[in-house]
């Protein structure tokens, strides 16, 4: 499947950092992870610390699938805003849906720091109106976000103006979120748990998956097998092929980051990840490298000839957004770039077992949240392979739709 195009920042940033050899033999694991992208590497290392023997196995080279499009923005706030999830999944199954994207942003920020990768900022979010109609919604969404023990603290217009520079009828001020390089963070995830025992084998394609009633065997393109007594699906959005019943819907979006802004920073209050009520939403951030990055301007399909033809016009279109937003601030584009992403009807992952694939689990963090789903997903999944009981399962399991 076509992923992505243009220039993704962080592969032109970062190039290929590591090499990782094809599978050309026989091998046998306990744990098979198809995909080496940032949800195979999480659920890889959560694994290997329990001394789990696993394998990754990724058809491209490592990171050039959805990962290194990702724009990054950690944000425990799902494309389903809380007071309208409440109402699909039940509101216990909401609040703790989200508690959970709060949780792994922390664990996310100790395993960077666990593993001496530095490209991790802890950042306050700013959600803001994109329309003055939009009031009644934010103060319902501050609401039960308040009552239920986020940390948020409502703006009025005037210190909207007053705290960030620009215009807007209100805002949601929330302190737990952060920003990192999805691209790298992967690749530092895959070399410690080299060192701790993990094989990752890239650019080996699987032809055929055979599942039996104790293991799961995988047959490469090059003829050689992988015999795993467990499978983990984190193929993203290319699941879909595995998969019998509509679970996603694919749609295509953009991005555009700066050139490197020679001024002194914050660009804006602390950096703050802003995003806003419009559907589809506009968001930003800073990088450490001192460039502002713009995404959005989502369209409703995949065609990855359709999708690519607007890399420019989009581009220009993020940048004025920008430009409407910050007119003082200098905004030049030097890389844009699309990718393929998906949602799902109630904004949340699927995570765990599938029943007509026994031995598997999948790791799917659809949406805008896939790295703080990712982690979810990860502690999720190592509780399962060890059959341990875990209580959220259910809450993103294949059996609500």
């Amino acid at each position: 499947m076509n992923l992505k195009a243009g220039y993704p920042f962080w592969l032109i940033k970062s190039g290929l950092p590591y090499n990782y050899p094809k599978l050309l033999q026989h091998i046998k694991t306990d744990v098979v992870i198809m995909g080496g992208g940032i949800s195979g590497a999480l659920v890889s290392w959560q694994l290997i610390q329990q001394g789990i023997d696993c394998v990754v196995v990724d058809a491209r080279t490592i990171g050039l699938g959805s990962t290194c499009a990702s724009t990054a923005l950690l944000q425990y706030e799902i494309d389903t805003p809380l007071c309208e999830l409440q109402h699909k999944v039940g509101l216990q199954n909401a609040v703790r849906s989200y508690d959970l994207c709060r949780q792994s942003i922390t664990e996310l920020g100790d395993l960077a720091k666990q593993i001496g990768f530095a490209e991790f900022e802890y950042k306050q979010s700013l959600y803001y109106t994109a329309y003055k109609k939009d009031m009644p919604f934010l103060k319902e969404e501050f609401a039960i976000r308040k009552e239920h023990g986020f940390k948020v603290t409502m703006l009025d217009g005037a210190e909207v103006k007053d705290g960030f520079g620009f215009d807007a009828s209100g805002a949601i001020l929330s302190k737990n979120g952060a920003h990192t390089n999805a691209y790298m963070f992967a690749h530092y995830l895959l070399q410690a748990a080299i060192k701790k025992g993990l094989q990752v084998y890239d650019r080996t394609n699987i032809a055929a998956i055979e599942h039996q009633p104790k293991k799961v065997l995988l047959s490469t393109e090059s003829g050689h097998t992988i015999t795993a007594k467990k499978m983990v699906y984190a193929t993203g959005y290319e699941v879909v092929k595995y998969i019998d019943k509509p679970i996603v819907k694919l749609l295509s979006t953009y991005a555009t980051i700066s050139e490197h802004i020679e001024m002194e920073r914050p660009f804006w209050n602390n950096d703050v990840l802003i995003w806003n009520t419009a559907d589809p939403y506009l968001y930003m951030r800073s990088t450490k490298d001192g460039r502002i990055l713009i995404g959005g301007r989502d369209e409703d399909f995949y065609s990855p000839a359709k999708r690519d033809k607007l890399i420019v016009p989009k581009a220009k279109q993020l940048a004025a957004d920008f430009n409407k937003l910050f007119p003082e601030l200098p905004f030049t584009s030097e890389f844009n770039w699309t990718g393929t992403f998906g949602s799902t009807k109630d904004g949340l992952p699927f995570i765990g077992s599938y029943k007509p694939l026994p031995n598997s689990y999948f790791a799917l963090g659809f949406g805008g949240n896939g790295i703080t789903f990712s982690q979810v997903a990860a502690n999720i999944i190592c509780d399962l392979v060890q059959d341990k009981p875990n209580t959220d399962a259910a809450i993103f399991s294949f059996d609500r739709v």
